[in-house]
């Protein structure tokens, strides 16, 4: 079974009402077996557009991950967020098909 990812792009603009979205998102993430993969650290961005920050979610399952976004804990912490941050999320279905040689 594929693993499913939160791919995240943000630009915070109220700190601390952000830190408590993310402090309120934990419940939910742990639920579903989240790990993060990469969390605000420094990047590149070569190409295309940003924000200020980046992040990657790794869910055991993509349904896994579809679940989360769209479960009652999750809904409740993205109230914190709304009016703290501009935020893009994809949610992805993992790749395990050939890889280059």
């Amino acid at each position: 079974m594929a693993k499913g990812y939160w791919v995240i792009r943000v630009d915070v603009t109220k700190p601390e009402q952000f830190k408590a979205y993310a402090e309120a998102n934990g419940s939910a993430l742990k639920k579903y077996g989240a790990k993060f993969l990469a969390r605000a650290g420094n990047f590149e961005n070569p190409e295309g557009n940003t924000r200020s920050r980046n992040t990657i979610v790794e869910f055991p399952s993509y349904q896994a991950a579809v679940d989360c976004w769209h479960s009652p804990e999750y809904q409740e912490a993205m109230k914190l967020r709304r009016h703290a941050a501009a935020m893009d999320l994809v949610i992805l279905e993992g790749y395990e098909g050939p890889q280059p040689s």
